[in-house]
C-alpha cells in the first residue's frame, strides 16, 4: 500500500472512530429518554458501537498512528426531551455513523473493506429502525455536518447538551 493510501485509510478509520466516540456518547442520552419499550434496542446499539470503538481504535494503533480520544461531551443537534426525540437522535447517530463508514470503505481494500462495509451495513438497519424510513444509498446521502464535540460550530442548531 502506498504511502498516500495508507494515510487515507488512517484518515478514514480516525473519522470512523470519532463517529463511534460520538455514538456511544448520543446513545448515552438516547438510553435516558427513550423508554422501557425500545431500551433493549438502545441497549444493543450501544453496544454495537462501542465494539466497533475498540476494534477501529486497534486498527488505527496497529497503522502506528494514535486513535482519535473522545470528547467528554458532544452538541447534541437539537433537545432530546422524550422517547420521541430520542428515537429521532439514534436515527441520527445511525445516518452519520453511515456516512463515515461508506468513507472507509471507499479507502480500504480486502478485509477492511469487508468489515466497514458491515458496519455500514449494520448502521443503515438500525437508522430505518429507528426512523422507520430508508435511503436508496445509505452513507452516500447528502451529508450533514457529523455530531460535533461540545461547543463546536460544526453541528447544525445545537441546542441542547445533557
Amino acid at each position: 500500500m502506498s504511502d498516500e493510501a495508507e494515510a487515507g485509510v488512517l484518515k478514514a478509520l480516525q473519522a470512523a472512530l470519532a463517529a463511534e466516540h460520538a455514538a456511544v456518547y448520543g446513545y448515552g442520552v438516547v438510553g435516558g429518554r427513550i423508554g422501557a419499550r425500545r431500551l433493549t434496542e438502545a441497549r444493543s446499539a450501544y453496544d454495537a458501537h462501542r465494539a466497533h470503538r475498540d476494534a477501529l481504535a486497534r486498527e488505527v494503533r496497529d497503522l502506528g498512528a494514535a486513535p482519535v480520544a473522545a470528547s467528554a461531551a458532544y452538541a447534541l443537534p437539537f433537545a432530546v426531551t422524550d422517547a420521541v426525540t430520542a428515537a429521532r437522535l439514534a436515527a441520527e447517530l445511525e445516518e452519520r455513523v453511515a456516512d463515515v463508514y461508506s468513507d472507509l470503505v471507499r479507502a480500504s481494500s480486502g478485509a477492511r473493506r469487508g468489515s466497514a462495509a458491515g458496519a455500514l451495513r449494520e448502521a443503515a438497519v438500525r437508522a430505518v429502525r429507528w426512523s422507520g424510513q430508508s435511503v436508496a444509498f445509505p452513507g452516500l446521502a447528502e451529508r450533514e455536518a457529523p455530531l460535533g464535540r461540545a461547543g463546536a460550530s460544526a453541528t447544525p442548531s445545537a441546542t441542547s447538551t445533557p
